[in-house]
């Protein structure tokens, strides 16, 4: 996947979301970059990764191609506690399948975002996972586990081919 892969895949479900938004489990800010390039300028972006290496790759990347968007990095991992404000959206792109337990750490994210805010998820449509994947979860798993910590209004956003385990999803939940 490309930049342009990326900004397709959460286009729609980040656009007219408001301006301050949390990429959590960022890595080098692949979906950072979309983030900014959907939100436009004078946008906020909280980018939360515990690689410190790929933190400094991303704001080189957002300096460069994104300069009028405000980049506020954590070196934190997303499951425990974090420093952030309230936000409009955020995006977990390749990230929650890292996770075992998903019901305590988006019952922890989710105390960040604003009501009506958005959840943008971007998946493996599994949930059968594997050494690189460990814990990944299809779009009916999502639509479950959205309802059971309080996101509503979910749906599937778009979706794309993967060679790791077929294919990749993006899924709007709202608060």
């Amino acid at each position: 996947m490309n930049h342009a892969d990326h900004v397709a895949l959460i286009g729609e479900g980040v656009a007219g979301g408001g301006s301050v938004w949390a990429d959590l489990g960022s890595g080098s800010g692949a979906f950072t970059l979309a983030l900014a390039d959907i939100l436009g300028s004078g946008a906020t972006i909280h980018s939360v990764d515990v690689d410190e290496a790929a933190l400094r790759r991303q704001a080189a990347d957002m300096a460069a191609g994104f300069p009028d968007t405000t980049l506020v990095q954590q070196a934190a991992d997303f499951t425990q506690p974090l420093q952030l404000p309230t936000l409009d959206g955020i995006v977990m792109a390749n990230s929650l399948h890292f996770v075992r337990e998903k019901v305590p750490v988006l019952n922890s994210v989710l105390q960040h975002l604003r009501r009506g805010g958005r959840l943008m998820l971007v998946e493996y449509d599994a949930d059968e996972g594997n050494p690189w994947v460990p814990y990944p979860l299809s779009y009916g798993t999502w639509e479950r586990l959205a309802g059971e910590v309080g996101l509503g209004a979910t749906r599937r956003l778009g979706s794309v081919p993967s060679r790791l385990l077929g294919s990749i999803y993006a899924a709007l939940s709202l608060r």
